[in-house]
């Protein structure tokens, strides 16, 4: 199987993402992915269409997380230096704690099912309609609606819990715990 895909993958790679290192990197994993999934004694009768659709989500989960460190970043260090403080959100405790928020986000993500995942990032990422999601993916509008659902939920359960640990704060399952302790 690597032999006969391998160039063919990292050619399509390399349009997708626009970079050589990146696309290869890309294509390394996807393989990886592939031969695990065979490993772990899953049937797969096409072979070469489950590692473009692995390669495909790789190439959005990889966008994604490039649109996220983009809208992360702080000031550059070529910015020149400000005699006055600036705003709250370059503090260092206030960055940190954005990128930490923003990671678990991610993480959190990265742990829904892959069909949620991909419903959710063509949605709320590439700007599809649920109706263009459902057409794409193959799958009734309800269900693009059940996945994102699904997406949300998880999306806010992980900012209230980002939230929570940025200001100490402990949750009311928490409370309630060890007042029945004390």
């Amino acid at each position: 199987m690597f032999d006969r895909y391998y160039r063919e993958l990292l050619n399509f790679l390399v349009r997708q993402v626009a970079d050589r290192a990146t696309a290869a990197d890309l294509t390394q994993e996807s393989y990886a992915r592939v031969y695990a999934a065979q490993a772990s004694g899953s049937s797969i009768p096409e072979p070469r269409a489950l590692l473009y659709r692995t390669a495909r989500n790789l190439v959005i989960d990889h966008q994604r997380h490039g649109a996220v460190r983009a809208g992360v970043e702080v000031a550059s260090k070529d910015a020149e230096p400000m005699d006055s403080p600036g705003p709250r959100d370059w503090e260092p405790e206030a960055a940190l704690s954005s990128r930490q928020g923003v990671s678990a986000m991610v993480a959190a993500i990265d742990k829904l099912p892959p069909r949620c995942r991909e419903a959710f990032m063509l949605n709320r990422f590439d700007g599809l309609s649920y109706a263009q999601v459902a057409a794409q993916m193959g799958i009734s509008v309800k269900m693009v609606e059940q996945h994102i659902k699904l997406a949300l939920d998880t999306c806010e359960r992980c900012r209230r819990a980002s939230a929570a640990g940025a200001i100490g704060e402990t949750s009311p399952r928490t409370k309630l715990h060890r007042s029945k302790h004390l």
